[in-house]
C-alpha cells in the first residue's frame, strides 16, 4: 500500500484541483494499483472541489476535519480501469465537439482582461484561473485573440504572461488586435503573441469549427 501526502493550503482555485490530480496521475502512472492519497486542504469550497474531482474520477473518498485543515483521504478505485483521470480529457465519437477538438479549431475570442460580470478585481482573479486552468487541463484552443482591453492580458504587466507563453510552446497562436493596442498605446509593450487585424480575425472565426468568446 503507497501512502502520499499533498498539502494544498493557503493556495487558491484551481490549485488544489489541479495538484490532487497530478498526484493521482503519478500514482496510476507509477504503477501503484493500492494508494492513499491525503489531500490537506483549509477551506470548504477546496475540499468540495477537490472531493468531487476524485469521485468523479472514479476513487474513493473520505473526509476528516481536524486541527489545521481538512484532510481529503483519496484511495484507489475498487478496478484500476475504473480510474477516469489521465492527462488529457476524454473525448468520445459520440460527442457533438469530438471533432472540433481533435481537429484543434477551435478559437478563443477574449475580449475583456476579466472574466464575467460584476467586480473588476474578482473578475480579473476569475480571468487568471480560467488561463491557468486551461494550460493545465489540456483542452487547447488552436487560437486565442484578444480584442479591446483583452490586449491588457498579453501586455507588459500582465499577471498570466507565464501561462500564456506556456500555451504559445505547447502550439497555441496567441494574438492581439493591432487597433486596440494602438487605442491604450500598448503596441511597444506586447510581450506575447503577435499583432494581428480586424480582417484576420474575422478569418480565423470564419474558418474555425467551433469560437468561443469571454
Amino acid at each position: 500500500m503507497t501512502h502520499k501526502e499533498i498539502d494544498n493550503r493557503g493556495l487558491s482555485c484551481p490549485q488544489p484541483v489541479i495538484n490532487t490530480k497530478k498526484a493521482l496521475d503519478e500514482l496510476f502512472q507509477g504503477g501503484h494499483e493500492e494508494f492513499t492519497l491525503t489531500v490537506i486542504v483549509d477551506d470548504e469550497a477546496a475540499r468540495e472541489n477537490v472531493s468531487r474531482f476524485a469521485r468523479t474520477a472514479g476513487c474513493r473518498v473520505t473526509v476528516e476535519e481536524k486541527e489545521g485543515g481538512i484532510y481529503v483521504i483519496i484511495q484507489n478505485p475498487e478496478k484500476k480501469d475504473d480510474y477516469k483521470g489521465g492527462s488529457q480529457p476524454e473525448v468520445k465519437e459520440s460527442c457533438c465537439c469530438a471533432s472540433e477538438l481533435s481537429e484543434g479549431r477551435t478559437v478563443f475570442l477574449i475580449t475583456s482582461s476579466t472574466l464575467g460580470q460584476g467586480s473588476e478585481e474578482l473578475g480579473k482573479i476569475l480571468m487568471r484561473s480560467f488561463i491557468y486552468s486551461l494550460k493545465e487541463t489540456g483542452f487547447l484552443p488552436s487560437k486565442m485573440l484578444f480584442l479591446n482591453s483583452g490586449v491588457f492580458l498579453t501586455t507588459e504587466g500582465s499577471p498570466v504572461l507565464d501561462e500564456l507563453n506556456q500555451l504559445v510552446e505547447m502550439g497555441v497562436e496567441v494574438f492581439s488586435c493591432g487597433t486596440c493596442l494602438d487605442y491604450y498605446q500598448l503596441k511597444d509593450k506586447l510581450k506575447v503573441g503577435n499583432v494581428t487585424n480586424m480582417y484576420d480575425t474575422v478569418e480565423s472565426i470564419r474558418s474555425a469549427t467551433k469560437c468561443i468568446t469571454l
